[in-house]
């Protein structure tokens, strides 16, 4: 095995950092490394804010649900889907303003999350560790009034960054199979994968004291129980996802 792929089977969320700082050539680094990801036509279409200011950060970790760590991380990005370069570029080159945005916004998400994985990737090379903060979704009117976001620029996650302090064991991941399909989409394995997944992930959660539960529990919850019905009108007021 490769020693890349060794670092993507070993990677684990973390949110306990010591309080050694990222040198400053290093997090460029790793934020530059995030740059080569693919990107749909090579239109570049995010951004990432760094947030060093406490009042700032404390403000968007409450906006998060509390999450204590975008506050004593050593390092807090927040990734943002940016539509506005491109509506200059395309104004620049006599094309007119930005159009079709549903599906830019779309190719837009994707490029933001193949950025910032590969940025996570190269910290985790450093011997770094990080965790996505999907949570300032809550409320993303916040993260836009602190950081002074402007139309077609739209916050969709942050990212805590820092040297572990405790790192968690892998979490097992779905069987191949249950994701892998071949020439058509097969819904009859569903059933069968996911009762045996319940089943490891049920000891792997309780081998972290966290007794009856399972995946189908887990996820259920995350899904159900954060709907973020807010979403639509605030990707609309800032330029996303309209006709």
């Amino acid at each position: 095995m490769s020693s890349v792929r060794e670092l993507m089977r070993s990677h684990v969320s973390v949110r306990s950092f010591s309080e050694e700082p990222i040198a400053p050539e290093t997090l460029l680094s790793i934020i530059e490394a995030g740059q080569s990801a693919s990107t749909s036509s090579h239109v570049q279409a995010y951004s990432v804010v760094r947030v060093t200011d406490p009042a700032k950060r404390q403000a968007i970790s409450e906006a998060a649900g509390g999450q204590k760590w975008v506050v004593s991380a050593p390092e807090f990005l927040v990734y943002c889907a940016d539509l506005r370069r491109l509506n200059y570029a395309c104004t620049k080159a006599g094309m007119g303003e930005l159009e079709g945005l549903t599906e830019h916004s779309v190719a837009a998400a994707v490029d933001v999350a193949l950025f910032a994985q590969n940025v996570l990737l190269a910290a985790e090379s450093e011997g770094l560790g990080g965790v996505f903060i999907g949570g300032i979704r809550n409320a993303p009117d916040v993260v836009i009034g602190q950081l002074e976001l402007p139309e077609f620029v739209f916050p969709l996650f942050g990212m805590c960054l820092g040297t572990p302090k405790e790192r968690n064991a892998t979490k097992p991941r779905l069987p191949l199979e249950a994701v892998l399909h071949t020439d058509s989409y097969d819904s009859e394995k569903i059933q069968p994968l996911v009762d045996g997944y319940d089943e490891v992930m049920a000891a792997y959660y309780a081998d972290r004291g966290v007794a009856g539960t399972n995946w189908s529990e887990s996820v259920s919850k995350a899904l159900q129980l954060k709907r973020r019905e807010h979403m639509r009108e605030m990707l609309n007021d800032s330029g996303f996802f309209r006709s």
